[in-house]
């Protein structure tokens, strides 16, 4: 039997991205990713719907959301469920939550707020500026940023 385990979710950020490292000295960041959702309810009256997801960023991802993203920001997240499991120690009972690890995030603001994106992937490097047929690693076409067509 096949597996399949993707997730992709698009929202805004929900508080300030801490940055911390492990002891081997690989970054890791937990945020929290609010994700909307607008229906009509039976009276035909507008419902809005917000779900909280918490997402676990590693490596040069976790270090790219905090430098360039933060509380309120919109953010891309592409990634896999994992279910964390715990002792309480208060309780001593053993507890489960339900998280988001991060393979991809793509930062959808540009620094001043406007528009235009990032783009940042666990692999590492900086964050390109996304362009529309996407890169040659994402079989799209590259795209010349140093374009002279005047259009």
């Amino acid at each position: 039997m096949a597996n399949f385990n993707k997730v992709m979710l698009m929202g805004n950020v929900t508080r300030d991205i801490e940055l911390r490292y492990t002891p081997k000295g690989t970054a890791v960041a937990d945020i929290g990713l609010a994700v909307n959702r607008v229906r009509s309810g039976e009276g035909g009256e507008r419902i809005e719907e917000t779900t909280f997801v918490d997402v676990t960023l590693w490596g040069r991802t976790a270090e790219v959301a905090h430098q360039y993203s933060g509380k309120g920001k919109p953010l891309f997240v592409e990634g896999r469920l994992h279910m964390d499991s715990w002792d309480d120690k208060a309780t001593g009972q053993k507890r489960s939550k339900l998280k988001v690890v991060a393979d991809n995030i793509q930062l959808m603001g540009a620094p001043g707020g406007g528009g235009g994106g990032g783009q940042q992937s666990s692999g590492g490097g900086n964050p390109a500026p996304q362009q529309q047929g996407g890169s040659p690693a994402q079989g799209g076409a590259p795209v010349d940023d140093n374009d002279d067509i005047p259009f």
